[in-house]
C-alpha cells in the first residue's frame, strides 16, 4: 500500500459513521457549532443515501442519553448500535456490524471529538481500517477538546478532512450521477 492509498476514498470501499448525536448531549454543546455540525452530517447522511454508502449510527447508553436527534434519525436508523464503551470499538456488535459491510473506510462524525470520536477513531485504525475524521463533523463541549481530539486523530493516523472535501472525492468526477443533486446540497449547507 502507498502513502497516499489511506488519504483516498472510494464509495465502493466506504462508511459512514455518525457517533452519538444524542438528544440530552446536544444540549452541553454550543448552539451555533452543533447546528453547524448537525447540518453537515446531515449533508453526509444525503449524499451517502444517494451514493449508496451504507451508515452506521451509535448511541452511548440512550437510555440516560436519549436517542439520535430526530433531525438525522430517519438517516441513521438502518444500522444502530447501542454501547456503555466510550469507544465504539469497544462495543463487540459494533465491529461485527462494520465488518458485515465489508468495508475498508470509515467516515467519521459525531461527538464529543475528545472521547467517543477520538477513542474510536483509535480502535478503528487498530482494526486496519483508512479513517478519515471529518474536522467540521464533530464536535465537544469545549473547542479546546474538539481541537485535541481531532490533532491527536491525525497523529495516530487518521485523515483529518472536511465535509466538501469527503464528498467530491467519494464523486470523483462531474459526471457523477448524484453530482448535481450532492452539488445543490454543499450549496445549501
Amino acid at each position: 500500500m502507498s502513502e497516499l492509498e489511506r488519504f483516498q476514498l472510494d464509495r465502493d470501499k466506504a462508511a459512514l459513521l455518525v457517533i452519538d448525536v444524542q438528544e440530552k448531549l446536544v444540549t452541553a454543546m454550543a448552539p451555533e457549532g452543533y447546528a453547524q455540525m448537525r447540518g453537515n452530517i446531515d449533508v453526509l447522511l444525503q449524499s451517502a443515501d444517494l451514493m449508496g454508502v451504507p451508515v452506521v449510527a451509535t448511541e452511548q447508553y440512550p437510555r440516560g442519553l436519549g436517542s439520535t436527534v430526530p433531525e438525522l434519525q430517519a438517516a441513521c436508523r438502518e444500522r444502530v448500535v447501542e454501547k456503555v464503551s466510550f469507544g465504539c470499538c469497544g462495543e463487540p456488535t459494533f465491529l461485527e456490524s462494520l465488518k458485515s459491510l465489508g468495508k475498508s473506510q470509515i467516515i467519521v462524525t459525531g461527538m464529543e471529538a475528545h472521547v467517543c470520536v477520538y477513542q474510536t477513531v483509535l480502535g478503528l485504525l487498530e482494526a486496519g481500517y483508512h479513517v478519515h475524521l471529518v474536522r467540521d463533523g464533530i464536535i465537544s463541549r469545549h473547542e479546546v477538546d474538539m481541537l485535541i481530539g481531532a490533532e491527536n486523530a491525525a497523529r495516530a493516523g487518521a485523515v483529518v478532512t472536511t465535509t466538501e472535501t469527503v464528498l467530491f472525492q467519494l464523486l470523483q468526477t462531474s459526471k457523477a450521477p448524484e453530482f448535481r443533486e450532492i452539488s445543490a446540497l454543499i450549496k445549501n449547507k
